[in-house]
């Protein structure tokens, strides 16, 4: 008979044996490394026989090991099947949910979303990461990302779009009164322009095309920040025109401490979606939390309703 102190070693040791590191398996188990380390050397003892080869450096299954590996992970796929359908049978979101989201957007824009997800389901436990890095699901445990950007070809996760983040360019009004606002593209360089810098480079401007789609245009300034709440405290200090989605400045647009230059030029910018592992059920706790989002999300995302993007 299987204990439930076995059954909790064997998944311990699948967890470790899958991320190659008792650091990274502890964290996806809510557990101290010092309690996964003694899970696993119960489990070794138990059985007899040494699972990993252990160094400063390194963690790897030995050759019992893997075999031991094998099998235990295919029986806990089975177990977590048989779960998973009986919770889909009753259609009760519950458990864990793991879900990451980009750093201003997620806390603005989703987490509204989750709360009162959280709240009409109980059951759900919800764990959230705030991170402008791309984090890999599989590799990190999540159940469900919030992406902004185009994404990269994969067959281990599967998308769903939740709109496309627009892009304005705005300034202050003081800016405006004293150097007035472009009145085209080709005016922006005579301006003292706010840039997004990321990864060592300038991100560009999105404008609209003539063949409906967006195109890019680079654009040069004096003030070059890496966050897009620091360009928008920049733009509202009178300090220079930008570019930033529609979601950040919806609230200073409608109170008239920005204004948008060029609205003809308001265009969209990196598409939003919702990812999880290809393969796995779409369980009731991530099913909830995606239709939720896009039904806030969709067609029209509410900080875009009643938006003023008329130039002064």
């Amino acid at each position: 008979m299987i204990s439930d102190g076995l059954l909790n070693g064997i998944r311990t040791f699948v967890s470790a044996a899958e991320a190659g590191s008792f650091a990274v398996a502890s964290e996806r188990l809510g557990l101290s490394r010092s309690a996964t380390s003694k899970s696993i050397a119960r489990l070794e003892e138990r059985l007899g026989v040494q699972l990993f080869n252990r160094t400063t450096r390194s963690l790897g299954l030995t050759e019992q090991g893997q075999a031991f590996y094998e099998k235990c992970a295919r029986a806990l796929a089975d177990l977590q099947a048989a779960e998973l359908s009986l919770v889909s049978g009753r259609q009760v979101p519950a458990g864990k949910l793991r879900v990451d989201l980009p750093v201003v957007f997620g806390r603005q824009c989703v987490m509204p979303a989750l709360l009162d997800v959280v709240q009409r389901y109980p059951e759900i436990q919800l764990d959230v990461t705030f991170n402008n890095r791309r984090v890999d699901l599989i590799e990190e445990g999540y159940d469900l990302v919030i992406r902004i950007g185009h994404l990269d070809d994969s067959t281990s996760l599967v998308a769903r779009r939740l709109g496309v983040q627009t892009m304005a360019i705005c300034a202050a009004p003081s800016y405006a009164r004293q150097r007035g606002l472009p009145r085209t593209p080709d005016e922006i360089e005579s301006h003292d322009c706010i840039i997004y810098y990321y990864g060592g480079r300038n991100s560009p401007w999105f404008f609209p095309g003539a063949d409906g789609q967006s195109q890019l245009k680079h654009i040069s300034g004096r003030l070059r920040l890496g966050s897009g709440d620091a360009i928008a405290d920049a733009a509202l200090a009178g300090r220079g025109i930008a570019q930033l989605p529609t979601w950040l400045i919806a609230p200073h647009l409608k109170s008239g401490s920005l204004v948008v230059s060029m609205p003809d030029c308001v265009c969209a910018g990196l598409p939003i979606h919702a990812l999880w592992p290809q393969g796995r059920q779409l369980t009731p706790k991530v099913r909830v939390v995606v239709d939720e989002l896009a039904a806030r999300f969709l067609p029209v995302p509410p900080w875009e309703v009643d938006l003023p993007m008329v130039e002064s």
